[in-house]
C-alpha cells in the first residue's frame, strides 16, 4: 500500500479566523480511515526538515527571516498567514513528508502528502499561503542524492505554479508543467517549461481533452524517471476561488489519467494535495479522497 504523510500540526497552526482552509488536512485522513481505504499503519507523521535541505532550494536570507520570525510585515501579508513558529514548523514537516513520500514511491510506485503543493513559494518569497515549496525541495533532494536524473512536475492546481517555475527556470533536469486558470491568481505569472492557461468557465470535456492530448506526449518527450503531481481540487465548479467548472467526476478522471500515464511509463509519482476552497468542506474532502480512490483502483 502507498504511504500517506500526515501530521496533526498541519491542521491547527493558525488563529481561529484562519482555520477553515486547514480543516481538510484533518478530515481527509479521517475519511480515508473511516471508509477503510487506508490503514493506520499507512499514515505516517513526518519529522522536521533539516535546514541544509531547505537551503538547496530557498535563499538563505529568506529562510532565516522565516526561521527567526523577522520576515517584514509586507511579505507576511503576501503569504496570507500571520507568521508564527508553529506555522514555520508546519512548512518544514510538509516538505519532509514530501521527501519521505518520494523515497517510499521509489519502492511502492506512489505516495501521498495530505498537505503540500505549496507551489507559490519561490526561491526568496512566499505567497498565497505558501512559504516553503515542498515539491521543489523534494525534487532537488532527489537530484542531489542521485536518486533521479529527469523529473516532471505536473501541476494541475487551478493556480499557476509560479514559485516552482521560478525555482527551476534554469534547471534542465526538471520540467515544469502547469495547467491553470489564465485570469486567476497569481496575477503576475512566471514561465513554466509548459504553461496551458485556461479561460474562465472551462468544463469537463474541454479540460480532459486538453490534458489527454498533452500529457502522454510530454512524458514521451521528457522521459522522466520521477513525477511530482499537484492534484488541487480548486478546479471544481463549486470552488469559490477557482473560476473553472469541473465536476467531481471529471476531477477524479483527471487524477486517474495522470496515474495511468505514470503506470504505463513505469514512473513513480509523489502526490501533494494542493488547493481546494469550496464553501462546503464536504466537497473539498470528497474530491481529495477521490484522488486516493483513483490511485487505489489502479495500483492495488
Amino acid at each position: 500500500m502507498f504511504k500517506v504523510a500526515y501530521d496533526p500540526i498541519y491542521a491547527h497552526p493558525l488563529p481561529e479566523g484562519h482555520r477553515f482552509p486547514m480543516l481538510k488536512y484533518e478530515l481527509i485522513p479521517a475519511q480515508l480511515l473511516h471508509e477503510g481505504l487506508v490503514k493506520p499503519d499507512d499514515i505516517f507523521s513526518p519529522g522536521v526538515l533539516a535546514e541544509d535541505i531547505v537551503l538547496t532550494t530557498h535563499d538563505k536570507d529568506y529562510w532565516r527571516q522565516l526561521r527567526d520570525l523577522t520576515l517584514p510585515l509586507k511579505e507576511q501579508r503576501r503569504i496570507g498567514f500571520p507568521l508564527s513558529a508553529r506555522l514555520v514548523e508546519r512548512e518544514l514537516r510538509i516538505a519532509k513528508g514530501t521527501i519521505d513520500g518520494c523515497l517510499s514511491a521509489l519502492t511502492n510506485r506512489i505516495a501521498f502528502n495530505v498537505a503540500g503543493g505549496t507551489h507559490h513559494a519561490g526561491t526568496n518569497w512566499g505567497e498565497g499561503f505558501c512559504m516553503l515549496n515542498d515539491q521543489a525541495i523534494a525534487a532537488n533532494y532527489l537530484l542531489h542524492s542521485n536518486l533521479s536524473k529527469s523529473i516532471l512536475i505536473i501541476d494541475l492546481d487551478v493556480h499557476q505554479g509560479n514559485g516552482t517555475a521560478q525555482i527551476f527556470e534554469n534547471e534542465p533536469r526538471i520540467f515544469t508543467f502547469s495547467m491553470h486558470g489564465d485570469k486567476n491568481f497569481p496575477f503576475r505569472k512566471e514561465t513554466s517549461d509548459l504553461d496551458i492557461p485556461l479561460a474562465d468557465g472551462v468544463g469537463d470535456e474541454e479540460y480532459l481533452d486538453i490534458l489527454c492530448k498533452t500529457l502522454p506526449k510530454l512524458i514521451s518527450q521528457q522521459k522522466p524517471d520521477f513525477v511530482f503531481y499537484l492534484s488541487g481540487v480548486d478546479v471544481l465548479s463549486t470552488d469559490k476561488l477557482g473560476k473553472l467548472s469541473l465536476s467531481k467526476e471529471a476531477c477524479r478522471e483527471r487524477d486517474r489519467f495522470v496515474f495511468e500515464q505514470c503506470i504505463n511509463n513505469n514512473v513513480p509519482v509523489q502526490v501533494s494535495m494542493g488547493g481546494g476552497y469550496s464553501p462546503q468542506i464536504r466537497d473539498i474532502v470528497d474530491a481529495h479522497c477521490n484522488t486516493f480512490k483513483a490511485a487505489i483502483d489502479l495500483y492495488f
